[in-house]
């Protein structure tokens, strides 16, 4: 994490707000990504910026995952904060046709920090997203770190309301959200279908509400698609497995529309990598790793 100025404090961590036409990166239009004074995650794209003539930067995009929603304080208003470290960054807005995609990130200058592409170089791959729950999330997320084409893995929850998206109201399994992770990944390296066998490979999708010990509808198997896309290539999936009798039950798989995703808690994140020598990630983590090692040795990162 950065080291912040007291100013930056009030606007990152406070929810303050510089004042207008400022900042540095109002009319700022080199090519490059944006990212989070806090904690350097990548934001936007320099493709997403353009002249809202608001007096702040505005951004009709986000890199994939980047940035988490949340009512604002004020009750008419979303606030728009970093999905890594929860920094406020500002409020976004729609239904004001100031772009194609009639959206508009509306972000403190203060907040941010700018990396410049090089001169000559490609803009960065276009990503897409998958949200998975296959169990504990500290497994998914060990899982699919490994991958070749995947640039991040985030466990977090998904399918209940934002003011239950926290560890310990999800594990009462009455929130209606499960353990997941999302996907950042490189579509031109490992498409979403890819991701959908390791996801059935790495844990039992036959399994109603439970993953091993780890027992509730927050371990449920789910797949939140986020386009019609993945829906058909999910659907199609489950069918051939069930009908080609892959497993030795039918697969009880949840598959639903992807209506947002909750970051889990900073002590959640890169937890195997971090504690893989504690008890839990050795009998439970590390024999599930390498199984899944074995059978998906092709698309292991180099």
């Amino acid at each position: 994490m950065a080291t912040l100025t007291e100013f930056e404090k009030y606007v990152i961590e406070q929810k303050g707000t510089e004042r207008p036409f400022s900042g540095e990166y109002y009319r700022h239009d080199a090519p490059g990504r944006y990212l989070c004074k806090k904690c350097g995650a990548p934001l936007y794209a320099s493709e997403h910026k353009f002249n809202a003539h608001c007096g702040w930067p505005a951004f009709d995009d986000e890199l994939p995952g980047a940035v988490k929603r949340v009512p604002d304080a004020d009750g008419r208003r979303v606030e728009i904060v970093c999905a890594r470290c929860e920094g406020h960054l500002g409020h976004v807005f729609e239904g004001e046709y100031l772009t194609e995609k009639n959206l508009r990130h509306c972000v403190n200058s203060v907040s941010l920090t700018f990396e410049a592409r090089e001169e000559g170089s490609q803009p960065q791959p276009q990503m897409a997203l998958a949200t998975l729950g296959g169990g504990c999330f500290w497994c998914v997320e060990a899982v699919f770190s490994c991958l070749k084409g995947v640039s991040r893995v985030s466990p977090g929850y998904a399918g209940g309301r934002a003011d239950d998206a926290d560890y310990r109201r999800v594990c009462t399994g009455q929130t209606g959200h499960a353990e997941v992770v999302q996907i950042e990944y490189d579509p031109a390296i490992i498409d979403f279908a890819t991701l959908l066998e390791a996801f059935f490979a790495s844990h039992d999708p036959t399994s109603l509400h439970r993953q091993g010990h780890d027992v509730g509808p927050q371990y449920r198997s789910v797949i939140f698609a986020h386009d019609d896309e993945q829906v058909r290539i999910a659907s199609a999936m489950i069918q051939a497995l069930d009908e080609a009798k892959v497993f030795s039950a039918p697969l009880v798989t949840e598959l639903t529309g992807y209506d947002g995703f909750y970051p889990a808690e900073a002590h959640h994140q890169d937890y195997f990598a971090k504690h893989g020598e504690q008890a839990y990630c050795q009998v439970v983590i590390r024999p599930k790793l390498e199984k899944f090692k074995t059978l998906f040795a092709d698309y292991l990162k180099g």
